[in-house]
């Protein structure tokens, strides 16, 4: 009897204790989540164990810290100036997440405000030091893509540097002011013009050296049969086509002499 009230006592402190610390002890991570353990007594943060998504079991005096590592995404809107001091607005979207297996680096260096305290001053700190190198026409137009490519370069390293993996970043839009953007329109506009009528004229060149070179062609196959036609040659092609017409059914050939080297010319008619 006495023991059996020692195994119900036991169960209702079990029961009351799992009431009051389950929710310390019993942590089920979802798809897209991460975890590490704070141990209060024995260690402080274990950054070498990450815990995956799933059912866990943890000591009621640790903490568990979660964080999400699916892709994320922040925009940004921020005045920037150019090289000459130019000032550009720049619209900016990135993506990016926590490296998996470094968040117990990320939570010891910066914690779970990561996104306030270390993306967004990254992405905006390559931006100015990337538009600082080009003028205003470059980022706006002609260097637009390298541009973009740079602060992307910048801003992957730097926050790699912080166990954050930038997956992608956008610059959505780059607002000029707007005299300075109708300048650079019109410049881009008048160099599209002139190199349309470069090409007219490169195009009207190659015609012209076209039909020089098939005139010249021309001109050396005539000299050619030019020289080849002596007073021989001459006679006997008109040999052979009076031979041809004396042949034909429908002819009727009478001979007139025209001279010691002459032809015989025919007259012809049907019978």
């Amino acid at each position: 009897m006495k023991r059996m009230q020692i195994i119900i006592i036991s169960v209702v402190v079990v029961v009351v204790l799992l009431l009051i610390f389950g929710s310390q002890m019993f942590y089920v991570l979802k798809p897209g989540e991460r975890g590490v353990i704070f141990k209060k007594f024995s260690g402080g943060l274990d950054k070498e164990n990450v815990f995956v998504p799933g059912f866990h079991v943890i000591a009621p005096w640790n903490d568990m810290i979660r964080y999400d590592v699916r892709e994320q995404k922040a925009e940004e809107t921020m005045d920037v100036l150019d090289k000459e001091g130019l000032s550009i607005n720049v619209d900016v979207t990135i993506i990016f997440n926590p490296f998996y297996d470094k968040i117990g680096d990320l939570h010891e260096n910066i914690g779970t405000n990561f996104v306030s305290v270390m993306v967004i001053p990254n992405v905006r700190s390559s931006v100015r030091a990337v538009t600082g190198r080009y003028n205003a026409e470059e980022i706006y137009s002609t260097k637009r893509g390298e541009v973009e490519a740079e602060i992307i370069n910048a801003t992957r390293k730097a926050l790699a540097l912080k166990n954050i993996e930038m997956k992608d970043l956008l610059i959505r839009s780059i607002a000029l002011p707007e005299k300075i953007k109708q300048a650079i329109e019109s410049k881009l506009q008048q160099q599209q013009e002139a190199l349309a009528y470069q090409f007219r004229l490169e195009r009207e060149k190659s015609e012209a050296d076209r039909r020089r070179i098939e005139a010249q062609g021309i001109a050396d196959y005539n000299a050619i049969i030019s020289a080849s036609l002596t007073d021989r040659i001459l006679r006997q092609k008109g040999i052979d086509a009076t031979l041809e017409l004396a042949n034909s059914a429908n002819s009727k050939v009478v001979v007139i002499g025209s001279g010691e080297e002459g032809l015989p010319l025919i007259l012809g008619g049907n019978q």
